[in-house]
Formats: structure tokens, C-alpha cells, sequence
């Protein structure tokens, strides 16, 4: 993990154009890249299939670069909170990340059923996990812990 995020995704780099989510700047200006890293929850992919009926939704799916187990309420974690991993790598939450038509796609997709991506955004409100940017670069390993300080 670098300070711009995770090498050749597509979210990585310290700087990104302006879309549709920053109203106050025209868009494609060049601004702080807050969306370095997308992270979703074990219990809220499960939440999010129950809400829709389906037997699982993996968080790729969601363009999820990590998922985590055991954090309650994940989407709901304040912005400014950091995330500290075992070597020290360090993220700070920049904030939830909003259910989008995207991901509805591509569970449609996967299911086969025709207008399921309508479902997505009602199903994923405040379960879609956050957004991160990277504080401290280092390396995240399958099963590590995580340690989460609140700045509230």
C-alpha cells in the first residue's frame, strides 16, 4: 500500500478529477484523491443479500479493495478515524461510501435477473462500508488485525 493507494487500481493516485459527488468544484478539476481505498464489511455484504434476497454478495462486487469482519456499523465510522493495521500502515476514513447504480449492475449481472441492479441502492443504505486515504504506507495481510481510533 503507497501513499497514493493501491498500485495500478483504479482508484489510485494523491490526485483524481472532480465528479459528480464534489458539486462545489468544476468538474474534472484536480483534487485530493479521499477514495484511495474502498472497504467493505463481512456482516454488511451479508446484510446488504439478505435486504435483497440473495444467497451472498462478495465484495468485489461492491469494487471493494478490503474486507473486514467483526466491525460493527462499518459505513457509520466518523471521518478522521484512522485504521491501523499491525505493520503501522495507516488509513483515515474519509467517509461513507454511497450506494450507486455500479455495483447493482454487476450483481444483476452475476444473478441474472433482469432490473435486480434497481434494488442495490435501497438494499446498501449505510451498509456499503467507506472510503479511505492512505496516512502510512506499509502492507496489509489476510487476517490481520485492525485497530480503529475514533477522533469523536
Amino acid at each position: 500500500m503507497e501513499i497514493g493507494g493501491i498500485p495500478e487500481d483504479r482508484h489510485y493516485g494523491i490526485l483524481r478529477p472532480a465528479d459528480s459527488r464534489q458539486k462545489i468544484y468544476l468538474r474534472g478539476t484536480m483534487i485530493a484523491n479521499r477514495r484511495q481505498i474502498s472497504i467493505v464489511s463481512y456482516e454488511d455484504c451479508q446484510r446488504i443479500a439478505e435486504h435483497m434476497g440473495l444467497p451472498s454478495i462478495k465484495p468485489e462486487w461492491l469494487g471493494a479493495n478490503i474486507m473486514i469482519r467483526g466491525i460493527t456499523k462499518l459505513t457509520e465510522l466518523s471521518t478522521g478515524a484512522r485504521l491501523i493495521f499491525p505493520d503501522g500502515t495507516g488509513l483515515i476514513c474519509e467517509g461513507e461510501n454511497l450506494p450507486c447504480l455500479g455495483p447493482g449492475k454487476v450483481i444483476e449481472y452475476i444473478y441474472n435477473q433482469a432490473g435486480l441492479h434497481r434494488e442495490f441502492v435501497p438494499a446498501a443504505q449505510k451498509l456499503r462500508g467507506i472510503v479511505c486515504s492512505v496516512e502510512r504506507e506499509g502492507k496489509i495481510c489476510k487476517g490481520d488485525s485492525l485497530r480503529i481510533i475514533s477522533t469523536s
